[in-house]
């Protein structure tokens, strides 16, 4: 749903009044409740890292059974820097406890996926989500991106920033990197070449995303994210200590604890789809608590834009899903369809279609 009037989310402004506006209430069947906890195993990645290979299968199997069941897992001793985690979480405060006119100059323009946005009204006129976002691009393959962060942040935000654009270089080059070993891992976990997820993304364009949840006066009435599946193909989130990360599975929303220096791992629909569909993309959601702020940060790994997306030859079975580029997803799921547990279906039928080729 496309708004047709110029929204502005100002938390500031909002929590002045004694409800929320009807534009952010959810339907009664969607509105939070009382959970479970999400059976996402805690992987020591330990043994990757050190060439230790029964460790390494043992972490290859846990995550084969994760990521039939739903997709999900965390991951401990993952070789990020503990005081760099740390950094680029509070970095996050700078930018979102700005006057609303300052984040505006990062305003995310139509059909980019770049820049500041409150609670996606720039997209959507209902169902918005209680949220604050600031996304930027990270890629390395060539020698024009070796700051691509730092340059982002001072030619947006200016020189006071840069300070910020080298700490979130820094995480998303720990990101890339983890990123790759996780690649190593699944490709163990299904039985292929051990490098050939690594090197399908070692030329990635990823995204890169903060994400800012200000306390809500009635929490219960809506959420901070709605339930989507990443279009991605993989997330690596960091939470703070407050939790709030909510997934679907075995028919009910179950929740996802902040585990202290874990990082939470998620698949997402492209590396669905290079799976043949064994790893499942799954629904997931984050709400917000009325006491206290919350904050997140998520990278998402994504193929280079021209990459053909296609499963190895090692894994069995008909082909699920047609070739694809990760750009005609993006732009499917930017412009005609809000991601789902049905994305790739739909993204498939509108590939097969006469639109889809024209």
């Amino acid at each position: 749903m496309a708004i047709k009037n110029d929204k502005i989310f100002d938390s500031l402004e909002l929590l002045k009044q004694a409800k929320i506006p009807k534009e952010f209430i959810w339907p009664e069947n969607e509105q939070p409740n009382t959970l479970e906890k999400l059976n996402a195993p805690v992987i020591d990645l330990t043994g990757l890292f050190q060439g230790d290979q029964a460790s390494t299968k043992l972490a290859a199997d846990l995550i084969n059974n994760a990521c039939q069941s739903h997709g999900f897992f965390q991951v401990i001793n993952h070789g990020v820097d503990v005081s760099l985690a740390k950094e680029a979480l509070s970095c996050m405060n700078a930018f979102f406890k700005l006057p609303l006119n300052h984040k505006l100059k990062a305003r995310r323009t139509p059909g980019s996926m770049w820049g500041y946005a409150g609670a996606h009204a720039d997209r959507f006129s209902s169902r918005l989500p209680w949220k604050e976002t600031l996304s930027f691009g990270y890629q390395e393959h060539d020698d024009h991106t070796e700051h691509i962060v730092v340059d982002y942040f001072i030619s947006t935000l200016g020189d006071e920033f840069k300070h910020m654009g080298f700490v979130y270089q820094k995480y998303c080059e720990a990101m890339k990197k983890l990123s790759l070993g996780i690649m190593e891992l699944l490709a163990i976990s299904l039985g292929v070449e051990k490098s050939y997820y690594k090197d399908f993304f070692r030329d990635s364009n990823s995204i890169m995303r903060c994400n800012y949840y200000p306390p809500c006066q009635e929490p219960d009435l809506t959420l901070g994210t709605g339930p989507h599946c990443d279009p991605t193909s993989l997330t690596i989130l960091q939470q703070d200590h407050v939790g709030g990360l909510q997934v679907f599975a075995d028919g009910k929303w179950r929740c996802i604890p902040p585990v202290p220096n874990a990082l939470v791992i998620n698949i997402g629909d492209t590396f669905m789809a290079l799976s043949n569909g064994k790893y499942k993309s799954c629904l997931h959601r984050a709400v917000v608590n009325q006491e206290c702020e919350r904050r997140s940060l998520a990278f998402f790994l994504c193929p280079r834009d021209d990459r053909v997306v296609r499963p190895p030859a090692g894994i069995e079975g008909p082909r699920k899903y047609p070739d694809f580029t990760w750009s005609e997803l993006r732009e499917f799921t930017q412009r005609h369809y809000r991601a789902d547990m049905k994305t790739l279906h739909s993204f498939s039928q509108w590939l097969l279609s006469s639109a889809g080729k024209t």
